[in-house]
């Protein structure tokens, strides 16, 4: 692919997610696999479509003197001065020449010639006079929110749960590229073997803290790797590998996952109980339910039986106390997941927190009846809210007297996460600068 037509997809995918609210990640994933992509120029793409969206409000401010005399620019226009400023600040390999020539090659294509003038115009002066600092902003949370590119309503919000110090730090963080971990399939190959062929195939990798299965690669590309393509590993932050290891999970158990999709946690379970037993896997879409059947069969464990439903109405399809372990893994805010969807942060209001914790209460009290007494239920979330998170928990014992955190969660955790920062009476909350991982909460209740 030359990279004018890279560029031009650079731009579709960036105004498609900007502009009418698509998925980065899942934008990203159609367009590698619909194009004849290198690996050079895959890695390229990516690079310019999540750099420009994690930097997008810093970027926005620093140009902005050369461009805010232009009473309204097209979307596309912006964007396209957004992800060109972004190579040429960020990405050292990319000589500013090339980056400005095609800017102006796709403005001329989409637009006219006074656009394509007015592209080179703002391009050519950023390449000789700079962009604006924002250290010189003033107020500190403004300047840690542009700095970020984190809105202020969030880094206030942050600032008020947590204090300057972490926030500042979840937020920076936030902008490194998330590590690749992955998960082994331990009835297929060992932890061992794994590391063994990935060594003699010029990787490095590391064990995880968070689980006896995990691997985080080092160096190479998994993706492209035999472990992969026949499923004997599978990609999953380490933060989300915890969950499984965190359920208690025995041989032969019958296990319900409330909200399963794409599948990574339930395949885990899977695994936990060696493919004995039954995980009853449900999501609110068809297509999402699917997907988890596809990574089962991929993964060749056959213990899941995977279906769309809502599981706030699954009584209707199973009995009380049916089940040893529940997973309700929430619907949630996603605030803990914006390294590897930058999106979310500009998509997602203050309000979205308050209306999906009625999602999550009334999903803990339906699915809550089915767990069998002496059993235990994981919640979780990817996100770092505490009205998400602890407070939805507190809320849930307060009204159902037969449930009660498990003491015994906070002794199973892995030694190097029982006295971090985000643990509290109603479970773990993990901040991603802690582990560089995604942002997780989780907690273990038993059924008295």
């Amino acid at each position: 692919m030359s990279k004018y037509i890279l560029r031009e997809t650079a731009l579709d995918l960036l105004t498609r997610v900007g502009e009418q609210g698509g998925y980065s990640h899942v934008l990203l994933d159609q367009a590698m696999q619909h194009s004849n992509l290198s690996l050079k120029d895959g890695a390229l793409l990516t690079e310019i479509v999540y750099g420009t969206l994690q930097n997008k409000l810093k970027i926005d401010y620093q140009i902005h003197p050369y461009i805010h005399r232009q009473k309204k620019l097209k979307p596309w226009v912006k964007w396209l001065l957004y992800m060109s400023v972004y190579q040429m600040i960020y990405l050292e390999r990319v000589p500013d020449h090339a980056v400005i020539h095609e800017a102006v090659e796709i403005s001329k294509k989409k637009g006219h010639k006074g656009i394509s003038g007015f592209v080179n115009g703002v391009l050519r002066n950023v390449q000789r006079r700079g962009v604006e600092d924002t250290e010189q902003i003033k107020d500190e949370v403004e300047k840690l929110s542009i700095s970020t590119s984190h809105p202020e309503w969030l880094v206030r919000r942050w600032i008020s749960l947590y204090g300057f110090e972490t926030t500042e730090a979840m937020c920076r963080h936030n902008l490194k590229t998330l590590p690749m971990s992955v998960r082994i399939q331990p009835l297929r190959i060992s932890l061992e073997e794994a590391e063994s062929q990935l060594r003699e195939r010029g990787f490095e990798t590391k064990r995880s803290i968070f689980s006896e299965q995990g691997l985080l690669i080092i160096k190479g590309n998994i993706l492209k790797d035999p472990l992969f393509t026949d499923g004997m590993v599978t990609i999953q932050d380490q933060s989300s590998m915890l969950v499984a290891e965190m359920m208690d999970l025995k041989s032969g158990q019958k296990v319900l996952d409330a909200c399963s999709a794409p599948g990574g946690k339930t395949t885990h379970i899977a695994e936990k109980i060696e493919d004995q037993g039954k995980v009853f896997a449900y999501d609110l879409h068809e297509k999402k339910a699917f997907q988890v059947s596809e990574k089962a069969h991929r993964l060749q464990l056959t213990s899941i039986e995977a279906g769309q439903a809502d599981s706030r109405n699954l009584q209707d399809l199973h009995k009380s106390e049916t089940f040893d372990r529940i997973l309700l893994d929430a619907p949630c805010s996603g605030l803990g997941v914006m390294r590897g969807k930058p999106d979310i942060k500009y998509q997602k209001k203050e309000q979205d927190i308050f209306s999906l914790r009625k999602i999550q209460s009334d999903l803990l009290k339906s699915v809550a009846p089915l767990l069998k007494r002496g059993g235990s239920l994981v919640y979780s979330t990817c996100t770092v809210d505490t009205h998400e998170n602890e407070q939805a928990v507190e809320q849930f014992l307060k009204e159902d007297e037969e449930f009660m955190v498990d003491p015994d969660f906070f002794t199973e955790l892995p030694a190097e996460l029982r006295d971090s920062l985000g643990v509290s009476e109603y479970g773990l909350q993990i901040f991603p600068h802690q582990w560089d991982t995604d942002g997780f909460f989780l907690t273990r209740l038993l059924r008295k």
